[in-house]
């Protein structure tokens, strides 16, 4: 019998690159798979940090910021949107590496990959509103992990849904963001007037001033240079927060998440929502998390929205619900989607309003 194979990061790291349509990237990261001596220095990323990304971001930041050197010229993002071909890129990112190395090592070190990928609003559009034909109407929302708070804007973007003929749109006809997202499967999300929402907030650990330019500039730093709509799209998200600012708490999310739900009157419908953002707690912070809802539900019903990648489910990740009341939990598969927003399967029935929650 054959031994099973050990799992290689840095080898997933490449097929997440392809998966991405991301070229530049996986050129570079198959050379940074073949070198000890980057890997190493990517290494010292902080515990639980994918020290790829980590690592990427920190030397797309320096370049950014003006850094000069030939590796620029690679960068679709720094150099018109051009393909490079013929040259290899990842000779010019290990001299850019070595040269930058005592600059590099710091942004390492205390690097996070809060990403705040605005796409995926087009998932929580349909999932807001299936969980609000559930509870009624106004809905009070707290986003866990919400890095920058820019989906916590989501009803402020408009959303095309289309595919196999079908095609219909969502959001403010005049929002400065028009999302696309192909509608695949046979079922259709739940359309309609986005719901009114009566308050919303965000608690994260490492939230992003939007007013600090250096920390603007991580942010940007965190998305793959050859993905140029996501960083249109960023500019305008940024924006867009600036002119309707929302309330992020710093701390720890699960110290914080008693008090922000105990702030909401007891009688009005509050959901608690997450993506990509739990994938990365430990196995006793998840539970955390659910005992925490399980306790409040003593005193009220919660809903709680999640859309969360894991190593098991590359490529798409499930849009779930979870209803919690009186220390029970009921879970469900509303839709898969893709990691960024391209694309939803909505499985799900039609809710009806919920009776006794």
């Amino acid at each position: 019998m054959s031994e099973a194979k050990t799992f290689d990061y840095w080898e997933y790291f490449i097929a997440e690159t392809e998966r991405a349509q991301a070229p530049l990237y996986t050129k570079i990261v198959r050379g940074v798979s073949a070198d000890p001596e980057i890997r190493e220095l990517a290494s010292h990323a902080r515990k639980g940090q994918p020290q790829a990304n980590i690592l990427l971001a920190a030397v797309h930041f320096l370049l950014l910021r003006g850094a000069g050197h030939r590796l620029r010229h690679f960068y679709p993002n720094l150099n018109g949107g051009v393909q490079i071909e013929g040259e290899d890129a990842f000779s010019y990112f290990r001299d850019f590496v070595w040269v930058h190395r005592a600059e590099l090592l710091p942004l390492i070190q205390t690097g996070v990959t809060n990403t705040n990928e605005v796409a995926r609003c087009s998932a929580l559009h349909a999932g807001f509103r299936f969980v609000a034909q559930e509870t009624g109407e106004p809905l009070h929302l707290i986003e866990v992990g919400p890095s920058a708070g820019l989906n916590l804007n989501w009803d402020r973007y408009r959303v095309r849904y289309g595919g196999g003929g079908d095609a219909f749109e969502v959001g403010p006809p005049d929002a400065a963001i028009t999302l696309i997202c192909e509608l695949r499967g046979e079922k259709t999300p739940p359309t309609g007037p986005s719901p009114s929402i009566a308050s919303r907030i965000g608690l994260e650990m490492n939230p992003v001033d939007l007013s600090n330019a250096r920390q603007r500039d991580w942010l940007k730093a965190l998305v793959w240079p050859d993905h140029a709509e996501r960083f249109a799209r960023l500019e305008k998200a940024i924006n867009v927060f600036q002119a309707n600012p929302v309330e992020i708490r710093a701390g720890d999310a699960l110290a914080l998440l008693p008090d922000a739900i105990a702030q909401i009157p007891e009688n009005e419908p509050v959901c608690i929502y997450h993506t990509y953002v739990v994938y990365q707690f430990s196995e006793e912070m998840r539970e955390a998390l659910d005992n925490i809802l399980i306790t409040a539900s003593l005193r009220r019903p919660l809903w709680r929205l999640s859309c969360e990648g894991s190593l098991a489910s590359v490529g798409e990740a499930p849009m779930r619900v979870r209803r919690y009341k009186d220390a029970q939990k009921q879970s469900e598969v509303l839709a898969a989607c893709h990691p960024h927003g391209a694309w939803i399967e909505w499985r799900a029935e039609r809710p009806e309003l919920a009776a006794g929650w």
